[in-house]
């Protein structure tokens, strides 16, 4: 009986710590297949975007989307340069309204301008209402050429918001008027993303036009852009930034004077030759700074406002992207 009791208790004590290994094994597993799908679910949350696709002249995109940060990640499948802008409207303006009092003066006052009236064509907008003095641009994607992606994001709060593109086809006629309108309901509930962290900071005014270190090597790049101040240009409309990458053929005196609409030949289709575009940040108010992320490979580019001569503004700076 001595030898057996002896031979025994070791088999049992190598048994007892054979299963608290194993348990323990098994409780490590679980927390940290736990912590893994935590970092997951952060990383996917993190990530959250918000798709746009134009494929011809519509935006397809959700009808309702998350309010603070938004990341627009806006694909031009169509042959035409878009842009998508946010427009934020006086309460109780809808779609409808808007189809019916905003875009039959400015069809018919551009008709007048291309015609070669532009006096009795910018009379014309005299017949839009009152209350349009009071519509706030709260931002959206620069200009962005066919079979390219825009990526801007930017912190928008709850509400009604129409989205617009207004470049003009060969005709002259807006691509609002070709259905590139659409209502945007922003919801109460928070996205959940973090304001981006950006490596290159633009500020526009309009006092100073752009300005930004114009030090910039090849690869991808997050840009911020801050909008010291907001006015009403002479077309009516605020200053925005948008980048492009220029080639040989490329005019900068034709550039400057596509980027003005109320121009019988500004922002219409083609856009100048030897210009693509590749987002930016449409027009802010005062104080706001959104962002946009762009890869960028050596060669010249421009940053440029969609504003009257440009130019004149310090609102088209060129630079050029080293290895």
């Amino acid at each position: 009986m001595k030898t057996y009791f002896t031979t025994y208790k070791p088999i049992k004590h190598v048994a007892f710590f054979i299963v608290i290994l194993m348990i323990s094994t098994v409780f490590q597993s679980c927390k940290s297949d736990k912590k893994k799908k935590t970092t997951e679910d952060a990383e996917t949350k993190k990530e959250q975007v918000i798709d746009v696709l134009t494929e011809n002249m519509e935006f397809q995109m959700p009808d309702t989307i998350p309010s603070g940060w938004v990341t627009f990640r806006y694909k031009n499948a169509s042959p035409q340069t878009h842009f998508m802008l946010i427009d934020d409207y006086p309460d109780g303006k809808t779609l409808d309204t808007i189809k019916a009092r905003v875009l039959p003066p400015f069809d018919a006052g551009m008709k007048l301008i291309t015609e070669g009236n532009p006096e009795e064509g910018f009379a014309e907008f005299g017949n839009l209402p009152k209350w349009f003095n009071d519509v706030k641009f709260v931002g959206g994607t620069g200009l962005i050429s066919p079979n390219h992606v825009a990526v801007t994001t930017m912190k928008i709060k709850p509400g009604y918001y129409p989205v617009e593109c207004y470049v003009k086809m060969s005709n002259g006629v807006f691509h609002g008027s070709m259905g590139m309108v659409k209502e945007l309901i922003v919801s109460d509930t928070d996205s959940g993303n973090k304001e981006p962290k950006a490596d290159i900071a633009i500020t526009i005014s309009s006092t100073d036009g752009i300005v930004f270190n114009d030090s910039i090597q090849s690869g991808a790049h997050t840009f911020s852009v801050f909008y010291k101040d907001q006015i009403v240009h002479e077309n009516f409309v605020g200053h925005d930034v948008n980048l492009a990458k220029l080639d040989d053929t490329a005019n900068l005196d034709d550039l400057n004077n596509w980027m003005d609409w109320s121009n019988p030949k500004g922002l219409i289709d083609p856009a100048p030759q030897g210009v693509t575009f590749l987002g930016g940040v449409n027009n802010m108010l005062a104080g706001d700074t959104g962002y946009f992320t762009a890869t960028l490979t050596p060669g010249k580019y421009v940053l440029i406002s969609e504003v009257p001569n440009p130019a004149s503004k310090n609102m088209m700076k060129t630079f050029v992207v080293s290895e």
